[in-house]
């Protein structure tokens, strides 16, 4: 994403838009995530679930869930005066994991959501941020009648690299996930910073 400059009332602003991804397993609460946090009404691709991808999509303690992302999810918010954020919530069945690499094109960075009670179905979004070195922050979704962890101990489990943020967040509630996606936003700008600096040493 690039900026767009603009004259208003005789003075330029700049507005920055900034591309993040959404990413995590089957039915962690990606597309609640964008839902909650857009300005925009979000662009959804959800099918229903059917008998045939019952074969091949693990729904093990997400019994409930009626509908999955077939392409990706979309959506917008303004972090502050001058700097919005892109929304792209990725897909999580490893069907569509194709579409990964064209919605991680020019992307600042990225959210993993995990859930405790599900945790392995986040490490192959974690593999593929590290091993394409997009920065990234592992938001928990805290689900309620859950056991709660410390980001300590979710660090640990996952075996993340020091440094990279992991926060407890409500996916379902819009301050809760503005302030994930501020801390994605600071982290990535750090890490940005610091090879861009290395580059040039």
């Amino acid at each position: 994403m690039g900026s767009e400059r603009s004259d208003a009332m005789g003075s330029d602003t700049t507005a920055m838009a900034l591309k993040i991804l959404v990413a995590g397993g089957f039915g962690v609460g990606k597309t609640t995530l964008v839902g909650a946090v857009s300005e925009i009404r979000p662009l959804r691709t959800e099918e229903l679930l059917s008998e045939v991808g019952q074969s091949v999509d693990d729904t093990e303690g997400v019994d409930r869930k009626t509908t999955t992302t077939v392409a990706m999810d979309f959506g917008r918010i303004t972090i502050r005066s001058g700097l919005s954020l892109y929304l792209f919530g990725t897909p999580g069945q490893d069907r569509f994991w194709f579409l990964w690499d064209e919605l991680s094109q020019g992307a600042l960075g990225a959210v993993v959501l995990a859930d405790t009670r599900r945790l392995e179905d986040c490490f192959p979004a974690v593999d593929y941020f590290e091993h394409r070195r997009i920065p990234f922050v592992v938001a928990v979704n805290c689900f309620a009648h859950t056991r709660t962890y410390g980001a300590r101990e979710v660090s640990r489990a996952l075996d993340l690299d020091p440094g990279t943020p992991v926060v407890l967040c409500d996916a379902r509630d819009r301050d809760s996930g503005k302030e994930v996606l501020i801390r994605l936003v600071e982290y990535a700008g750090r890490v940005h910073t610091a090879r861009l600096l290395d580059s040039v040493g």
